[in-house]
């Protein structure tokens, strides 16, 4: 974030004007802060609101800057008084950003960091159910190399039992499974797993029996409703089964009312009856 030239300050006053006000009061002219643009919503981050931001037309967006106010976390200092700080160990730009964010306030703050695997440790099992997604790592003498990752993501995953409704591709061949939850009395899609395994396809199929009547679920469905982010919006279409658990590994990433994030796949549940399958503790339904 920073005091920059007309085309990107403009872009950035339309979409986050609270940002950019809090940047031009708070930032010094010649200052280039790397950092994310987050929204908070009942104590979880809300990634839906965020990118609705980018879509909507005036008047959605002032309704959203209202209802759903925008913070800025930063994380690195790239520029300080107008001379460039990319050459700096990740150490030293880390101080000269701590000094700056004394004088910061709401929206504006300061990214926590820490050398220490305890505390860490603890962040990823206080922080999971607000919906933070892992670590990010890097290494004190880093310097700053830009369109470069130099840094590793550590994601935490859990293990969760979901009603596999239907499959994409064939019924003896599946290639991915498409999960749902109860949401609102009703199984709902929330996400679909990323390809399986030639083994565990077998696996599965063995288990996977035509639906009956009266499927919760149509026949075809977009491409966005499997993932919202998947730019080719054509139809997918479902092979519809009879509902059967299956034990999946997901990540933290939950928006709205599904995951963000592909599962993976673990093992069929036949043992376990679909009806039972709760939605799990910490994701908002």
């Amino acid at each position: 974030m920073r005091r920059p030239r007309q085309p990107f300050k403009t872009q950035q006053k339309r979409y986050f004007p609270e940002l950019s006000a809090a940047a031009v009061s708070m930032i010094p002219p010649g200052c280039v802060v790397d950092g994310e643009a987050v929204v908070w919503a009942e104590d979880r981050l809300n990634f839906n609101a965020l990118q609705r931001r980018l879509v909507s037309g005036k008047e959605g967006l002032q309704s959203l800057v209202r209802d759903f106010p925008a913070s800025f976390v930063g994380f690195d200092i790239l520029c300080v008084a107008g001379q460039d700080t990319r050459n700096l160990p990740l150490r030293d730009r880390r101080s000269l950003l701590e000094e700056l964010a004394t004088v910061w306030s709401p929206p504006l703050s300061l990214s926590p960091m820490t050398s220490d695997r305890e505390t860490a440790a603890k962040w990823l099992e206080e922080q999971a159910s607000a919906g933070i997604e892992g670590l990010v790592i890097k290494w004190s003498g880093q310097l700053y190399a830009g369109g470069q990752r130099q840094w590793l993501k550590f994601k935490p995953r859990t293990t969760l039992d979901v009603v596999c409704g239907a499959v994409i591709g064939p019924i003896d061949r599946p290639q991915e499974i498409v999960a749902g939850l109860p949401l609102e009395g009703e199984l709902r899609i929330v996400g679909r797993s990323s390809p399986l395994r030639v083994a565990d396809s077998r696996a599965l199929a063995r288990w996977l029996r035509p639906a009956a009547d009266h499927h919760p679920w149509p026949a075809t469905v977009k491409g966005t409703t499997l993932d919202r982010f998947n730019r080719d919006r054509s139809p997918v279409a479902l092979t519809r089964v009879e509902p059967v658990v299956v034990e999946v590994s997901a990540d933290t990433a939950w928006s709205g009312s599904s995951f963000r994030h592909s599962l993976r796949y673990l093992r069929v549940r036949p043992e376990l009856d679909p009806d039972e399958v709760q939605l799990p503790a910490g994701l908002p339904g």
